[in-house]
């Protein structure tokens, strides 16, 4: 079975608070935050993970990225993995969900396809959870999303997914993409012996020109979405005593919600 994972590098969520925006660039700078797997993706691995113990296979980590990110996804073969690819070019920066999506597919197809892609069903940096259902759409698979539990037999999977309505569970056969919410499992952690085991296990990196996309498709070139600006939220509050006796308090009160609008 060729299982893959969609695998984005992140900053460490737990710094979130020292992450900024550059208003000429429109980009998160990064400078000083360190490179984490993103924590979804992390649950989306161990999924993949227990359908290989259970069903056999291989697992895939296919990631889109910079050169720096490399030492952070090695991290995913050490927790299991039995290779990484990193798709890496310069012309792949700017990208929004749907370049994203277009390239995630490309590195998939360059590996000879899958029967099975997890992926997070949101990233911590972005939040959008768009990337997981395009990629789907663009290999022509069925697709789940928000996945609580995952389960394959004789080539059927059932999926009990998160809605507004609260939770639902699907069937459905191969091929599949699920992406999965935190409640699916616990991640396992890293040992060390796996560690120098992962050292030996395929790495490889992709360009664009190797996964034949052109530039116009791909990137900033290719994103169909735009950040027209950025800007600082700011939120001010303020605050009015209402003196008197209860009914002549209540009386203003009702007055001031009328005023705005409240009611």
């Amino acid at each position: 079975m060729r299982i893959f994972v969609c695998i984005k590098v992140v900053p460490d969520p737990e710094r979130a608070s020292e992450i900024t925006l550059d208003p000429q660039t429109k980009t998160v700078r990064r400078e000083g935050i360190p490179l984490v797997i993103n924590p979804m993706d992390k649950n989306a691995l161990e999924a993949a993970l227990q359908v290989r113990a259970q069903q056999g296979g291989e697992v895939t980590v296919v990631s889109m990225g910079p050169p720096s990110v490399e030492e952070v996804l090695r991290q995913s073969l050490a927790l299991g993995a039995d290779r990484v690819a990193l798709l890496c070019d310069r012309c792949l920066a700017g990208a929004d969900t749907l370049a994203t999506a277009r390239t995630l597919a490309a590195g998939i197809e360059k590996l000879g396809g899958a029967d099975l892609v997890f992926c997070g069903a949101e990233s911590a940096d972005g939040g959008t959870a768009q990337v997981g259902p395009q990629v789907a759409a663009l290999l022509g698979m069925a697709h789940a999303v928000y996945a609580t539990a995952f389960s394959l037999r004789d080539g059927i999977a059932e999926v009990t997914v998160k809605t507004e309505d609260g939770e639902k569970v699907l069937q459905g056969g191969l091929p599949l993409l699920v992406t999965v919410s935190r409640e699916i499992n616990q991640p396992r952690g890293i040992r060390f012996s796996e560690i120098v085991k992962a050292r030996k296990k395929p790495f490889n990196v992709f360009t664009a020109a190797d996964l034949s996309l052109a530039e116009t498709c791909i990137g900033e070139q290719g994103s169909p979405t735009r950040i027209a600006g950025i800007a600082d939220a700011k939120m001010e509050r303020r605050g009015e005593i209402l003196e008197g006796e209860p009914e002549e308090a209540v009386a203003k009160l009702m007055t001031i919600l009328r005023r705005e609008g409240a009611i």
